[in-house]
C-alpha cells in the first residue's frame, strides 16, 4: 500500500506539493490529472523516491521511506519501475540490451554489464517472452533507435516487466504518439498490470485517456489532491474546478 501523509516538496519558493494527502491499495491503477504545472510528475518522482519531501511522510509497504537509509532505499528502488517522459532508453543499444538494464539495480555492476553484453540463452528467452508480451517479439536484436515512439514505450514497458517491480510509475507515457498508438500503448500498460497485479500510477494530460482506461482518477491543482474518485463519478464541475485558469 502507498500513503501520502500531509506530504511538502518545495524548490525554492515553488511548493510542487502542498499538504498532499493519498492512499493506494496493492494492484490499484489510477491516472493522474490535472493542469500543467499541478504536481503531477513531482508527485510520481515523489513516490519513485527520486525526490525526498521536505515534511510529511511517504510509506510503501508499512515503510516510511524518509527514514530509509540510503542502502535501504536503494533496495527499495528495485521494486519501483518509474518510466520518465524521455522513457530513459539508450538508443543505440538492443531492445535486449535495454530491457536487461531493468535489472541493474539488483544486481552488482559488472554482473550487469556482463549480461548485457554477453546474455546467457535462459535470459534471452525471458526478454523475449516479455517482449512477445508486449506485442514487439520480433525486435529483439533491433537498436533501439530505430523502433518507432510506439514501439520504444514498449521498450519502456518490457523493461518494466523484466524488472520485476510491482509499482510502475509513468510519467505522460504517450505524450509524443497518435491517438490511435496512444489508445493501443495505454491498453498494454493497462492489461500487463492487470495480468501481473501491478500498481500502476499514470499521469496524463488527455481526460478522455484516463477516463477511458483508468477506474480511479486522482485530480491535481497547485501541488493538493482536489479530487479522488471513481472515473464515473468525474462530472463537468469537476472538471472546471480542476482546470479552471486564475483570474488575472
Amino acid at each position: 500500500m502507498i500513503k501520502l501523509e500531509n506530504a511538502n516538496l518545495s524548490f525554492g519558493s515553488t511548493h510542487a506539493l502542498h499538504n498532499c494527502e493519498l492512499t493506494i491499495d496493492k494492484g490499484e491503477q489510477i491516472a493522474l490529472i490535472g493542469p500543467s504545472g499541478s504536481g503531477k510528475s513531482s508527485l510520481l518522482r515523489v513516490l519513485a523516491t527520486e525526490y525526498r519531501l521536505d515534511t510529511g511522510d511517504y510509506w510503501l509497504d508499512s515503510r516510511s521511506m524518509r527514514s530509509l537509509s540510503s542502502k535501504c532505499l536503494k533496495n527499495q528502488r528495485c521494486d519501483i519501475a518509474y518510466i520518465p517522459q524521455d522513457l530513459a532508453l539508450v538508443p543505440n543499444l538492443k531492445v535486449s540490451q535495454n530491457v536487461m538494464l531493468g535489472q541493474i539495480g539488483s544486481t552488482h555492476l559488472l554482473g550487469s554489464i556482463k549480461d548485457t553484453l554477453i546474455p546467457s540463452t535462459t535470459k534471452l528467452n525471458l526478454v523475449r517472452d516479455i517482449l512477445q508480451e508486449v506485442g514487439i517479439p520480433e525486435k529483439l536484436f533491433h537498436r533501439t533507435d530505430s523502433l518507432s515512439g510506439g514501439q520504444q514505450q514498449r521498450v519502456a514497458i518490457a523493461r518494466a516487466l523484466y524488472q520485476e517491480a510491482s509499482l510502475i510509475l509513468a510519467d505522460e507515457p504517450v505524450s509524443a504518439v497518435d491517438p490511435s498508438r496512444a489508445h493501443a500503448l495505454l491498453d498494454c500498460l493497462t492489461q500487463m498490470a492487470t495480468k501481473h497485479t501491478l500498481t500502476l500510477i499514470c499521469s496524463l494530460h488527455n481526460l478522455e485517456y484516463a477516463k477511458t482506461f483508468f477506474p480511479r482518477l486522482v485530480g491535481m491543482r497547485e501541488g493538493k489532491v482536489v479530487f479522488d474518485g471513481k472515473s464515473s463519478d468525474f462530472t463537468d464541475k469537476d472538471f472546471s474546478a480542476l482546470y479552471q485558469l486564475d483570474n488575472g
